[in-house]
C-alpha cells in the first residue's frame, strides 16, 4: 500500500480577489484528508476548470481560511474507506465530486466512492480529468432530464446546442450523435469555435450573436425537438419558444434573475433544470449513478465513440498555472478544456 504522507501541496485561496490580484491563489500546504467509510483517497494527477471553480472562487469569501477548489480530476486511489466496494487501492479513476467538500486541486483528496468512475484506460490523467462534470451534466440532461433514450438510433429529431465548443456543449453533441438518432446543431461564431464544434460531433453550426429563429429556419425547418441551452437561456427564450415543435423540451444549466416561461405554455414545451451536483449535495438514494454513468462514458471513449474535450494543459498544478487557468475560463472564451497536471 502507498505510503500515505501526513501533509499535501495545494492551491487554495483565502479571500475573493480578481484573477489577476497576485494572491487570488496561493501555493499551501494542508493536512491530507482522512477518508470517511465510503471514500476514496485519490491522489490527484490532473485537474480540470469550469466556470462553477471561478463562480465559488468570485463569490464565496473563505475570511482567510484556505479554499481549496476544483471539480474535475483523475488520478490513482491510494487508500480506501472500510466500507468501500467498488475501487480498490491502486485504481485509476476520474470524478467530478461534491461541490459540499473540498476540492480537488490538492495532492490527495477524498471523494465518496459513489461518484467516481474508472479512468478510461486510453487516456491521459490529463485527457480523463477534462470529462466528468461534463460527461455527467450532458448524460443527466439528455437521458434523465429530456427522457431520451440511450442507444436508440431510430430516435429521430433535431437538438439545438448552445455553445457547443464548451465543455458541456461539446459533450451534448457527442453523446447525442452516438446514442441518438438525432441531428446536432450547435452554436459558435469564431473560426476556431466552429472547428471544435464540427470534431465533436455537430452537424450544422449557427451564429450565437445572430437572432437563432432566422438561422434554424433554414437548417431545421420542420423545427427543433430538444434544446440543451448552456447559456444565454433567459435571453434566447423567444427564439426557443419559436423553433421549438409542440411538446420539445429545453434543458439549462446557466443562471440567471428571472425566466418569463410563460412562451412556452402554447406548445407545452417542457423546461428543466440540470445540475449534476444534485445527487451528492443532498445524498439522493441514486448517487452511484454517477458512477455508472461515468463507467459507460469510459466505455465509450475506449471504444472510440467518444473523445476527450480536453484543448489546452497549462502544465504542474500550482498557483500562478490555476490563476491562468481561471483567467482563460473566465474570459468566456475557452474551447473545450483547460487543465493542470501533477505537482
Amino acid at each position: 500500500m502507498e505510503q500515505i504522507p501526513q501533509t499535501m501541496r495545494a492551491v487554495a485561496y483565502t479571500k475573493s480577489l480578481p484573477i489577476d490580484h497576485p494572491d487570488s491563489f496561493e501555493d499551501v500546504e494542508l493536512p491530507v484528508p482522512e477518508p470517511g467509510p465510503r471514500d476514496l483517497l485519490v491522489r490527484v494527477e490532473a485537474i480540470a476548470v469550469n466556470p462553477v471553480d471561478y463562480k465559488i472562487r468570485q463569490n464565496v469569501d473563505p475570511g482567510g481560511t484556505p479554499k481549496v477548489l476544483g471539480w474535475d480530476a483523475a488520478g490513482t486511489v491510494a487508500a480506501v474507506g472500510a466500507e468501500v466496494e467498488l475501487f480498490t487501492v491502486g485504481d485509476e479513476v476520474y470524478y467530478a465530486g461534491a461541490l459540499d467538500r473540498p476540492g480537488a486541486d490538492c495532492g490527495f483528496h477524498a471523494v465518496d466512492e459513489r461518484l467516481v468512475g474508472p479512468k478510461p484506460t486510453t487516456l491521459s490523467f490529463a485527457e480523463a480529468a477534462a470529462l466528468p462534470l461534463t460527461s455527467l451534466t450532458a448524460w443527466e440532461g439528455l437521458f434523465d432530464r429530456m427522457g431520451l433514450r440511450t442507444g436508440a438510433p431510430e430516435q429521430g429529431g433535431t437538438l439545438l446546442a448552445t455553445a457547443a465548443a464548451g465543455g458541456v456543449g461539446a459533450m451534448v453533441a457527442q453523446l447525442t450523435r452516438a446514442l441518438t438518432g438525432m441531428t446536432v446543431v450547435g452554436t459558435a461564431s469564431r473560426p476556431e469555435t466552429i472547428a471544435f464544434a464540427r470534431r465533436m460531433g455537430v452537424d450544422h453550426v449557427i451564429d450565437h450573436h445572430r437572432p437563432l429563429a432566422e438561422q434554424l429556419a433554414d437548417i431545421a425547418p420542420s423545427g427543433v425537438d430538444y434544446i440543451f441551452s448552456t447559456a444565454g437561456t433567459d435571453r434566447n427564450l423567444k427564439d426557443y419558444a419559436e423553433v421549438l415543435n409542440p411538446f420539445g423540451h429545453i434543458v439549462a444549466i446557466d443562471d440567471f434573475e428571472a425566466l418569463e416561461i410563460g412562451v412556452l405554455k402554447p406548445k407545452s414545451v417542457s423546461f428543466h433544470w440540470e445540475f449534476m451536483y444534485t445527487r451528492s449535495m443532498f445524498q439522493t438514494a441514486d448517487q452511484a449513478m454517477q458512477h455508472h454513468i461515468l463507467s459507460r462514458i469510459a466505455r465509450l471513449v475506449d471504444l472510440g465513440i467518444l473523445r476527450t474535450t480536453a484543448n489546452r494543459d497549462l502544465g504542474p498544478i500550482n498557483a500562478a498555472n490555476l490563476r491562468e487557468a481561471h483567467r482563460i475560463q473566465e474570459s468566456g472564451r475557452a474551447i473545450g478544456k483547460t487543465t493542470l497536471t501533477g505537482f
